[in-house]
């Protein structure tokens, strides 16, 4: 009602609007039917069926994403590498695929990886970098390089020149040995000594000749003692063959030099023989696969240069010499026909182990990783089992993983699934960081079976890994590592809605035409693609935006095409996509059919006639997880005498939320700004949501619950045909919340469940409006009038509609009108002070008093009054 008397700042704004008898129409609130949601006209769709548009659907609706992917790509420097966010099915994976296909073009300095023994440390392999295409080259010669010195060597050390010079060498060399030991022997046997072989493999050993036989030197003694021989013969004996021993012994170690020379010679002989045809042939490897043989190079002759030229020459040369060294090794013969193989290559030290083999590609790599693993990213050692009953590791072993297969490109990987795999994310940040990949045995726990005792050479990589993940991971990664930052400096952070204007709606009908081409699908014509982009509004819940989760579009698509090929349709329509829709959606509402269901057979109460003080119909959203839906619930409030204030139910029962608590003492606050200018708050209030029975959360019912307690104040009832929704702030306005369509749609289908009596509706805050994205059902029921929907913008506005009754405006001195629901309520509030004075407890009063009678004067002591 408004008040003459009243000033221009106190009006509140709803006075503008239609009112009837004091109060606020209905019709002034009431939202239009061509309010609830937008509708595609046909004049944007250009197009009989999608087979008349040209297939050219590319990225759409994520221009933020799409340019810091690009930056990021197009930088080369040390940690730009990426974190896709945003929520699954908003086109990550697709986005990040179309943007490296278009990278595919930048030609790339390819390498291959190849690991070789390390004949020096065979525990620590070396690691050789070979231009595209020379891995496979350089694998190839070398096996024919040992092929060909399987045959040939043998050949070259059975030659009769070979043969000749061999036996020409031994026979000197025996010669000089022998001819030393025949003086000596010819010498001694003339002073009574001759050399007795003790064993087939001892040496000859010096003995005196005593009655023409050889005898122990020990045994003179007790010849002496027989009278064989005197004892001063026996002596010189002795002295002369102490003398003749360190002779001998001259002489043998002049033999075993001999000897040693010997094999020094046939050493040199083989390798005279063996060297020129070694490093012929390892001099054509090193020039095919290692630097040009020209002196002066060209430019096009430097830039076949393999990355580790110098590498490569010193491996090969290690090679020679091992082959040199240990020339016999190669005139074992192979097992026959029959006969068991040998388990362990002979010839393994020489073979190379080529991890990446880049012959085939000319750009850029681009590997997803799906399931990324610490030895699927890093790569492994692997063990063998041998006939010695150990476990074996060499250099053949080692495996690439995807770190180093996209070297000089791209790694795509799911953040999730890299996370959660034991020792993949300390060992990822390691390497971006340092650009440079340690494979070892395995993960970190492998080594509780046995650890690979190898450590092969370091590899330098330079590549951009690109992670996928959800914005939770990105902030938990964000606030909890700090080197999380340093490793990937470009965050790609993907919308799930984007604005809706011509060119947008175009894009949408590319990315129908575009999935109906990839999934085979029948075309669709205007009607079937209108009733896609509408479903695509809703699914962004405004209706100024378009859903980018083309996921969810997708499985639309292929469901309709299902529908009109069970209707017999060669082109999908409206209709089809509609049933694809209502389909979808009743797979998964179990839970919301059955609550539906306890409503209408009236296990859970709610009223959807009549009026009732202190009950209001409530709105709440049920999340499943793969479905939201809304269902009505009762709120009560009850107020009587006392001072404990607004007690919330679900608080005290331990199942309120934070923002539900925060919503309860902001409708406080509320009610103390507006009825506790001039008096105090003084009552006892619950509120409660009845047959509840989990947890609450949220703030959309904080104007629902003012609404109950303003009516159990005021004593007027409100109307059950009602529901609300909308929270509220301290100056009584109501605000936007989310999931207004479930919840309109929640009380409609329990209002037409019982009877649609022409005066059922909800009341939503007004700024929801660009927000509805209702149901056919829902639209045509408000058009035929069985159904409303109204828009509120104050408390003042929702009581109004609620009551029937006015809420009333202030005056100067900030009275309420009697009639009015603010009037009554203020008027129930002092009854309510009055009440509470009066039942105080003695206790109470006698405080009180004591507190409003002055105090007494305190004295002082005598000497503190002078």
């Amino acid at each position: 009602m408004k008040n003459k008397k009243s000033s221009p700042a106190k009006r509140d704004k709803k006075a503008a609007a239609p009112v009837r008898n004091n109060v606020i129409t209905a019709e002034a609130l009431e939202v239009k039917p061509d309010q609830l949601g937008w509708k595609c006209q046909d004049e944007c769709l250009k197009f009989n069926t999608t087979d008349d548009l040209p297939g050219t659907a590319g990225i759409i609706g994520q221009p933020r994403a799409v340019d810091a992917l690009t930056m990021a790509l197009e930088i080369e420097s040390v940690g730009y590498n990426v974190f896709v966010s945003g929520p699954v099915g908003t086109g990550r994976t697709t986005t990040v695929k179309n943007l490296l296909e278009s990278t595919l073009g930048r030609l790339r300095e390819l390498e291959d990886k190849c690991y070789v023994n390390n004949f020096r440390d065979p525990d620590q392999p070396r690691l050789l970098r070979l231009r595209a295409g020379h891995g496979h080259e350089f694998r190839r010669d070398m096996d024919e390089f040992i092929d060909f010195l399987v045959k040939n060597v043998p050949v070259l050390l059975e030659s009769d020149t070979y043969q000749q010079r061999r036996t020409a060498l031994v026979d000197g060399f025996k010669e000089r040995g022998g001819s030393r030991v025949r003086e000596f022997e010819k010498r001694i046997i003339a002073e009574g000594f001759a050399l007795v072989q003790t064993g087939p493999l001892a040496r000859p050993e010096l003995a005196p000749i005593v009655e023409k036989q050889p005898v122990s030197i020990d045994a003179l003694t007790g010849l002496a003692e027989e009278g064989k021989l005197t004892a001063e013969r026996a002596e010189e004996i002795k002295k002369r063959y102490q003398e003749l021993s360190v002779e001998l012994s001259a002489i043998f170690k002049e033999v075993r030099d001999l000897e040693k020379q010997a094999r020094d010679a046939l050493s040199d002989l083989d390798q005279s023989f063996i060297r020129p045809v070694v490093e012929e042939r390892l001099a054509d490897i090193e020039e095919r696969c290692g630097r040009p043989k020209k002196s002066h190079a060209t430019k096009e002759d430097r830039s076949r240069l393999c990355p580790d030229a110098a590498a490569l020459h010193d491996y090969l040369a290690e090679v020679k010499d091992a082959v040199l060294a240990r020339p016999d090794e190669f005139l074992k013969k192979p097992p026959a026909e029959g006969e068991a193989p040998v388990p362990i290559d002979p010839f393994l030290e020489y073979r190379v182990n080529v991890l990446v083999d880049n012959s085939e590609t000319r750009t850029a790599p681009v590997i997803f990783e799906t399931n990324p693993n610490y030895k699927n990213l890093f790569g492994s050692i692997e063990r063998v089992w041998d006939r010695s009953g150990q476990w074996r590791a060499d250099f053949s072993k080692i495996k690439a993983g995807s770190m180093l297969r996209a070297d000089h490109g791209f790694l795509v990987i799911n953040a999730l699934d890299a996370l959660v795999e034991p020792g993949v994310w300390p060992a990822l940040k390691r390497t971006l960081r340092n650009r440079q990949l340690e494979i070892t045995g395995g993960d970190p726990y492998s080594a509780l079976f046995g650890a690979v005792g190898m450590k092969p050479q370091p590899v330098a990589i330079d590549l951009k890994v690109i992670m996928i993940g959800d914005p939770q991971i990105y902030s938990l990664l964000a606030s909890a590592d700090e080197d999380f930052k340093k490793v990937f400096k470009v965050r790609a952070d993907f919308d799930w809605v984007m604005d809706r204007d011509e060119n947008a709606v175009n894009d949408y009908v590319q990315v129908i035409k575009a999935l109906c081409e990839k999934e085979k699908l029948r075309p669709f014509d205007r009607s079937g693609v209108r009733a896609v982009i509408e479903h695509g509004a809703r699914l962004a819940g405004r209706t100024d935006k378009l859903s980018t989760r083309f996921n969810i579009v997708s499985e639309v698509l292929t469901e309709a095409d299902h529908w009109a090929g069970k209707a017999g349709a060669k082109i999908i329509a409206y209709e089809h996509v509609q049933e694809a829709i209502n389909r979808r959606r009743d797979q998964v509402r179990l839970v919301e059919v059955k609550l539906q269901e306890a409503i209408r057979e009236g296990t859970v109460f709610i009223d959807v006639t009549g009026t009732k003080a202190g009950q209001v119909n409530g709105l709440a959203v049920y999340d499943t997880g793969e479905y939201a839906f809304g269902i009505p619930t009762r709120i009560t409030a009850k107020t009587g005498v006392g001072s404990a204030g607004i007690i919330n139910i679900e608080r005290e029962a331990q199942l309120s939320g934070p923002t539900h608590d925060k919503g309860v003492y902001i409708l406080t606050g509320y009610l103390r700004q507006k009825f506790a200018r001039r008096q105090p708050l003084v009552l006892s209030a619950s509120i409660c949501f009845e047959q509840s029975y989990g947890g609450i959360d949220g703030d959309s019912a904080s104007s629902t619950e003012v609404y109950a307690l303003l009516s159990d104040l005021s004593g007027l009832p409100i109307r059950q045909d009602l529901a609300v929704t909308g929270s509220v702030n301290q100056q009584g306005e109501v605000q936007p919340i989310g999931g207004v369509n479930w919840k309109i749609e929640g009380f409609f289908e329990a209002c037409e469940a019982r009877g649609l009596t022409g005066g059922q509706g909800v009341l939503i805050p007004k700024a929801n409006l660009p927000n509805l994205m209702l149901r056919p059902e829902v639209v045509n029921a408000v058009r035929d009038k069985k159904f409303h929907i109204y828009a509120v913008s104050t408390i003042d506005e929702g009581i109004e509609l609620l009551t029937g009754v006015p809420a009333g405006l202030p005056d100067e001195r900030g009275n309420y009108p009697p009639d009015t629901v603010s009037g009554k309520v203020i008027k129930r509030l002092a009854e309510l002070i009055e009440l509470h004075q009066q039942f105080k407890p003695d206790k109470e009063v006698k405080k009180e008093k004591e507190k409003k009678a002055p105090k007494p004067e305190k004295k002082l002591p005598r000497r503190q009054r002078r």
